[in-house]
C-alpha cells in the first residue's frame, strides 16, 4: 500500500514538473517579444487538391532579425525545429482550412502556402499574425527580393 502511494506521488510529481518544464520552455521563448502561434507543414505536395488534416504541427514562431524560428510547442527542444529566411520565403497563396484540416487548425486559423529554398511548406496562423507576417516580409532591406502574393 505504501509502495503503491510512492508509485503514485513520484509520477504525479514527474508528470507536473514535465508541463511545468513545457511551460517554463514556452515562457523562455516568448520572453524575447515578436512571437506568434504558428502551425507548420512542411514539404507539401504541390497539387494537394483535398487537403488532409496530416502533417500540421502546432508550434510558435518567433521574429529574428531576417529570419523566422519556429519552435513545436510540445518539444523540450531549446533550439527552433526550422529557421525560415526572409529573403528564401516566397508566398505563393493564401487560403482558409479545407476539409480535415479545419479539425487539425486552430479555430480563425488562415494557411499560407510559400516556398523556401526549394520546399513548399504551408503556414497556419490567426489573422492578426498573417498581417504581421506580410507586413515583415516587405519590410525587408532595399536590395532584398521579396515574393509576396
Amino acid at each position: 500500500m505504501v509502495l503503491a502511494l510512492l508509485v503514485s506521488g513520484v509520477v504525479v510529481v514527474l508528470v507536473l514538473l514535465g508541463l511545468f518544464v513545457f511551460g517554463l520552455r514556452r515562457r523562455l521563448i516568448q520572453r524575447s517579444g515578436g512571437t506568434f502561434d504558428c502551425s507548420l507543414r512542411w514539404n507539401v505536395p504541390d497539387q494537394e487538391t483535398d487537403p488532409t488534416g496530416k502533417g500540421w504541427v502546432y508550434g510558435v514562431a518567433r521574429y529574428s532579425g531576417d529570419r523566422i524560428e519556429w519552435f513545436r510547442v510540445f518539444s523540450y527542444a531549446p533550439r527552433p525545429r526550422r529557421l525560415l529566411e526572409r529573403s528564401a520565403i516566397e508566398v505563393l497563396e493564401r487560403r482558409t482550412p479545407q476539409g480535415e484540416e479545419e479539425l487539425a487548425l486552430l479555430s480563425d486559423a488562415i494557411v499560407l502556402a510559400c516556398g523556401h529554398r526549394g520546399t513548399r511548406l504551408e503556414l497556419a496562423m490567426s489573422e492578426d499574425a498573417l498581417t504581421g507576417f506580410l507586413a515583415w516580409l516587405e519590410a525587408a532591406p532595399p536590395g532584398q527580393r521579396v515574393n509576396v502574393a
